[in-house]
């Protein structure tokens, strides 16, 4: 087994989005090819409501799917399929927007005004970008928490752990979504495809990403790795949680705007029109 080799650690960007919603984004726009088959991962923890609580209003998505976890607080959602309800701390909202879906998330602050999260943006291949939209919600109580063997846990969104699948299944790009904690000094290996495209994303703590060397990620510190058969991660002395994200890269052109992302510049001036002619919506459930 090769142990991947760190390719770089980046800090998230201050960002504003939807409504006004401050946030910090670990990568997006301008680094496809790098995270393929991933978009956007977006880190929305906040405590001050006025920096989040105008929300993401009623927006369009054609040819991705998001994904969003939270962790603190609630988040509102609704869309053009009919679906409506509460995404609770350790929920995951799992939505294909496909051939284009409507909708609108809005955050609700705890009892301390905190709310926060994650959204990740994957993309979805040309021959299933104008596929039906589907939503899925997944409650916390259904998604494994995996004891791992030199401590810790690892909560399975996505892939598998020591033997244990996750909730998430029948995605084209193979997608692999861990929440891991580890204790303070414990070590953690864990087996990637080779041919995946495999990041880490730490927000809590810190963590040293290959086995010699220092390769130090912090709160905020997103890890992209090189190609090998597994990663090893050991935690720092206050112990360490961190995203585990792989995926089958697309190797497909990519044309982008806003929250529609196609293949070609004509298919993104198609969505345009279609919405501004009210015929952007395909599939109403």
């Amino acid at each position: 087994m090769t142990i991947r080799n760190v390719r770089l650690i980046q800090s998230g960007k201050p960002t504003v989005e939807g409504a006004g919603v401050h946030l910090n984004r670990a990568f997006g726009f301008g680094q496809t090819s790098e995270f393929d088959p991933y978009l956007m991962l977006d880190d929305f923890r906040g405590d001050d409501p006025e920096l989040y609580q105008a929300g993401f209003p009623w927006h369009p998505h054609r040819g991705i799917e998001t994904i969003t976890y939270m962790l603190e607080g609630k988040a509102e959602h609704q869309d053009s399929l009919g679906n409506k309800g509460i995404i609770d701390p350790g929920d995951v909202q799992w939505m294909t927007a496909g051939s284009g879906i409507i909708h609108q998330e809005m955050p609700i602050g705890n009892a301390n005004g905190k709310m926060g999260g994650f959204q990740l943006w994957a993309n979805l291949p040309s021959d299933q970008k104008m596929m039906d939209p589907r939503y899925r919600e997944i409650k916390s109580t259904d998604i494994p928490d995996v004891q791992l063997p030199g401590g810790g846990s690892a909560r399975v969104i996505a892939g598998n752990v020591n033997g244990v699948t996750g909730s998430v299944s029948e995605i084209v790009i193979a997608p692999e979504y861990l929440d891991v904690r580890l204790p303070a000094n414990a070590t953690f290996k864990h087996p990637t495809t080779s041919s995946h495209t495999v990041f880490c994303y730490v927000y809590s703590g810190s963590g040293n990403f290959v086995p010699e060397g220092t390769a130090l990620a912090k709160n905020g510190g997103l890890v992209l790795f090189e190609v090998g058969d597994e990663i090893m991660v050991t935690a720092g002395d206050e112990g360490v949680r961190f995203l585990l994200i792989s995926g089958e890269p697309l190797y497909e052109p990519v044309a982008w705007y806003g929250p529609i992302v196609m293949n070609t510049q004509e298919e993104l001036n198609t969505a345009m029109r279609e919405l501004r002619e009210n015929s952007f919506i395909k599939f109403r459930g």
